[in-house]
């Protein structure tokens, strides 16, 4: 018999339970918030439009996860592997992202207003306009200490509450400020 995988919240209340392991499996769609699943590996799994706010996930692996436009706002993302992850038009408005590993993803589109990534790596990252024209929200995220070589940050908008890593000139890397 195959394992199962039991997805419970902060209060111990079963939200869903997944045959096997995480990594792989198809939550799109699924309501998810407050789950606790630091460590985690999600590994590949299909997480499109997942509700993921107020979530747990430190230290959890999301490589090469589909996770365009899941709602991860106010979830605890710190040190989590998000290589590869595909987290376009993604809410993760005031979450929690210090020294996540965010290499090559896409992040085109998405919500990180008031967001802290400080520490993350974001190397390779695109951060760019969405496929309508958007552009990524920034405004009052913590990028202090950040790794930003080779992002893509062209129309990624910022505020004056935006906080850049010492010498981060934005404008020079065509970021556009403007209010939230």
């Amino acid at each position: 018999m195959a394992d199962t995988t039991t997805i419970r919240d902060a209060d111990g209340f079963e939200l869903a339970e997944v045959p096997g392991g995480l990594a792989g499996a198809d939550l799109r769609g699924r309501w998810l918030s407050r789950a606790v699943l630091p460590d985690s590996d999600f590994s590949g799994t299909a997480l499109t439009g997942t509700r993921l706010d107020n979530a747990d996930l430190r230290g959890a692996r999301f490589k090469g996860a589909i996770m365009e436009g899941a709602f991860l706002d106010s979830a605890l993302l710190d040190r989590a592997d998000l290589t590869d992850a595909d987290l376009y038009w993604a809410i993760l408005f005031c979450a929690s992202v210090r020294g996540a590993t965010l290499v090559r993803a896409d992040l085109r589109g998405a919500d990180l207003k008031s967001a802290d990534l400080s520490e993350a790596d974001l190397r390779d990252a695109n951060l760019g306009r969405d496929n309508l024209g958007g552009s990524t929200q920034l405004q009052g995220a913590n990028l202090t200490a950040a790794r930003l070589d080779g992002a893509r940050l062209e129309a990624a908008e910022f505020d004056a509450e935006t906080r850049f890593p010492v010498g981060f000139d934005p404008r020079a890397r065509g970021m556009v400020e403007r209010a939230a």
